[in-house]
């Protein structure tokens, strides 16, 4: 059996460690490429004026437009070209990574995650989209950042909504890694080489990635409330570097190399729905978390266990949490359907997946969730 893991070189993680910044670039040469949006830079102005000065090296600035499309990655590949840019950092949200991880190829690369929403920052994998901010398809690189590098203080500062749409994304990753093993279905670790162009074998999951997914469940139970008391004021505690570390760290590790089932493929369905588009991807993910448990008919107290952690931190546990006060049965299996695609991850469940069993079961979960949190 072939199996596959996959992990940025280094992660590192602490307060104030964006000075560090100018060390790793010099670890590449003298300048770096700043894909970021004008917003975070100005955040981190001051740290990066410091690192700069302090290591020599050269910042310079991408006038990034906001969008991960080709054109963009091309424009900003030449301009790294013309001003012979030694590295590219990815300093921001998902889309600014994305771009970045795009414009690097897999060589040299360091991410700065300025928010732990998701856990994007550490994968060999992007998004792209159109100039008009339309999906366009999924991009891979031969390897994860060169660095990782997590200042917790600025992660602290910022909303606190952020922190918990991590947690609902990281909330995915041990049920999702259960399955696949379960299943022994394939994962994203095991991409591009194989999966898709047929050079060699699709690879599953091995049991350290199991092992961090399950961690990163029991993580979030222990630690969860907590950091969010802690970034409501702004405040860096053992609790928060926890959950920062499984937000981005061990989520991003598991979801790549323990792989996806049910809850991203549902995620992916409820896009359909107008009402979801105001809400963050780990708001939406959260929910699609009870629908898989309902899916798979998970036992009560698991259920229970994370409806609990869920109202505790504000994450939804019903449709009307992410925008959908109602949903009708035609309107179940419209969401079903997207989600049952055959390129979709929910095939990696260890049971046979019909449109109607998957609609029903989000209906459930809808039920079940909205019943919960009027009694709790």
């Amino acid at each position: 059996m072939r199996k596959a893991f996959i992990s940025p070189t280094k992660y590192v993680q602490g307060e104030d460690e964006i000075l560090n910044l100018g060390y790793f670039v010099s670890t590449f040469g003298k300048s770096a490429l700043l894909i970021a949006h004008q917003d975070d830079i100005n955040r981190v102005q001051a740290q990066l004026d410091q690192t700069t000065e302090k290591f020599n090296i050269e910042i310079i600035p991408s006038h990034f437009n906001g969008e991960c499309s080709r054109q963009e990655v091309a424009r900003l590949q030449e301009f790294a070209k013309e001003h012979n840019c030694d590295c590219v950092i990815g300093l921001g949200g998902g889309k600014a990574i994305d771009t970045a991880k795009c414009v690097a190829e897999g060589e040299a690369l360091i991410i700065v995650p300025t928010i732990a929403a998701t856990d994007a920052p550490t994968s060999h994998s992007a998004v792209l989209y159109t100039p008009e901010g339309e999906f366009d398809d999924y991009a891979y690189f031969k390897q994860s950042p060169s660095v990782v590098m997590v200042d917790t203080k600025i992660i602290a500062n910022a909303p606190t909504r952020f922190l918990v749409a991590g947690m609902g994304d990281a909330l995915s990753t041990y049920f999702e890694a259960r399955a696949t093993s379960n299943s022994f279905s394939n994962v994203n670790a095991g991409l591009p080489c194989g999966a898709r162009t047929g050079e060699c074998p699709p690879a599953k999951g091995t049991n350290a990635a199991l092992m961090m997914a399950k961690l990163c469940y029991e993580m979030l139970l222990e630690n969860g409330y907590n950091a969010k008391i802690a970034c409501d004021n702004n405040l860096v505690t053992p609790a928060l570097e926890n959950i920062v570390e499984t937000n981005i760290l061990l989520s991003g590790l598991g979801f790549e190399s323990a792989g996806l089932a049910a809850i991203h493929a549902i995620h992916d369905g409820l896009t359909a729905l107008e009402g979801t588009h105001h809400y963050f991807h780990g708001e939406k993910v959260a929910f699609s978390a009870i629908a898989q448990l309902v899916l798979e008919n998970a036992p009560i107290e698991e259920l229970h266990e994370v409806l609990d952690f869920s109202l505790s931190i504000g994450l939804p546990v019903c449709l009307a949490d992410i925008g959908v006060e109602s949903i009708t049965m035609e309107e179940a299996i419209s969401v079903a359907e997207k989600a049952c695609i055959p390129e979709e991850s929910i095939h990696s469940m260890p049971f046979p997946i019909t449109v109607n069993d998957v609609a029903s079961a989000i209906i459930a979960a809808d039920k079940i969730g909205s019943d919960y949190k009027k009694n709790h």
